[in-house]
């Protein structure tokens, strides 16, 4: 048992709200004797406010046709890895993402490019619900390769020496660039910031994972030294940002057949995150693909999506 594998244990097992467990037992209950685990992530995790708020669960499944009645969802759960539904239950309301444990396990590792689930789970999160040990065992062992999965993919982009919580700040700076996000500039780093005790904690452990064995003194500057690969660093990164934001728009285009409201959700999404005022008309929600998509170039041109 690696040292990182062991803070990654402590922090899924850390308490949560109440409501949370009980909210995902519902969710894990919506999948029957497929379910496998459910995590719980994201900005209420951070905030811990949970009324008025949307919540952000993973259900990890065995397989996707034991998941679903309907085929097809089987299918594009398959093909664009995860499937996202909107939930309500006990006076709150969620959206759950679903992935197999193997897809969970390839895309919280270095094996993907993409930077969606490995970005997400090298922050923290919680293991809410769990079928048996075994199951949770091996969520343990897929959010552990997480951070190591970011920090691999952003050392070569960074030279000389850099501070602790900043080689965590531009990591997930590079993750943000990645994906069309709501987010306002300087989102990355607010998520270190709001509990820089923990990035500093998991810093040694996951640099040692990747072959580098150095003291983490607070935020001292790490000294990193010349980091090799840096020119097919920036061109790996350069291709994430394309397929990241392109998956981005599959992933919205199967949301629209699979999400009820999802138009009003990404409106609700963007106007908290990014300050706008989006109002969503009737056409948008009787056509949700088309006013999703409607909204982008108007979204780009003023920043509210990057």
């Amino acid at each position: 048992m690696t040292r990182l594998q062991d803070l990654v244990r402590a922090e899924l097992e850390a308490p949560v709200d109440p409501r949370v467990t009980s909210f995902a037992r519902h969710v894990a209950g919506l999948f029957g004797d497929s379910a496998r685990a459910v995590l719980f992530y994201g900005s209420c995790l951070r905030t811990t406010e949970l009324d008025g708020q949307m919540l952000d669960f993973y259900v990890i499944v065995s397989e996707y046709r034991a998941a679903y009645d309907r085929r097809w969802l089987a299918v594009a759960n398959r093909l664009i890895p995860p499937n996202v539904f909107p939930v309500q239950h006990g006076g709150l309301q969620a959206k759950y993402a679903v992935l197999s444990e193997s897809d969970f396990a390839r895309l919280a590792s270095s094996r993907t490019r993409n930077v969606s689930v490995w970005a997400r789970f090298a922050q923290p999160s919680r293991l809410v619900w769990s079928r048996d040990p075994a199951a949770a065992e091996r969520v343990t062992e897929s959010v552990s390769l997480a951070a190591p999965a970011l920090l691999e993919a952003a050392l070569p982009m960074i030279e000389g020496e850099v501070s602790t919580l900043d080689l965590w700040r531009r990591a997930f700076a590079l993750t943000y660039s990645a994906e069309l996000r709501a987010e306002r500039q300087g989102r990355a780093a607010s998520v270190v910031d709001f509990d820089p005790d923990r990035y500093r904690r998991f810093a040694a452990p996951v640099l040692a994972t990747l072959g580098i064995d150095i003291a983490v003194d607070g935020d001292e500057p790490l000294a990193l030294g010349h980091r090799t690969g840096a020119r097919a660093a920036r061109r790996t990164w350069a291709r994430r940002r394309i397929e990241g934001k392109l998956l981005t728009l599959a992933r919205l285009a199967k949301a629209s057949a699979t999400y009820a409201g999802g138009v009003d959700y990404l409106a609700w999404k963007i106007n908290r995150h990014a300050g706008t005022e989006i109002t969503v008309r009737p056409w948008q929600r009787r056509w949700p693909l088309l006013g999703a998509l409607a909204l982008l170039p108007r979204l780009l041109l003023r920043g509210a999506v990057r």
